[in-house]
């Protein structure tokens, strides 16, 4: 089953600031390994101890993306940075 993918504004921001190179790099990296699975842990992705961020980070090269899983009725993976 394939997860939604939901955007906060400021990784909208965050991502502007990057470069074309880069940002390819990271939203490859989301769609890869985010659409499918999200909380089972893997070489690029981990649960995280007490975080007040995010549970779950994503590494995408030197980048890391910090998400949590909805797991209502919609299954989406947010991206809160």
């Amino acid at each position: 089953m394939a997860y939604a993918i939901a955007f906060a504004q400021s990784v909208r921001e965050h991502l502007l600031t990057l470069t074309a190179r880069e940002r390819t790099r990271v939203l490859d990296a989301i769609e890869e390994q985010l659409s499918h699975q999200p909380l089972v842990e893997t070489k690029h992705r981990k649960a995280l101890r007490s975080n007040p961020i995010a549970p779950w980070e994503l590494r995408a090269g030197y980048f890391r993306v910090f998400y949590d899983v909805a797991a209502d009725e919609t299954d989406t993976v947010r991206i809160w940075r």
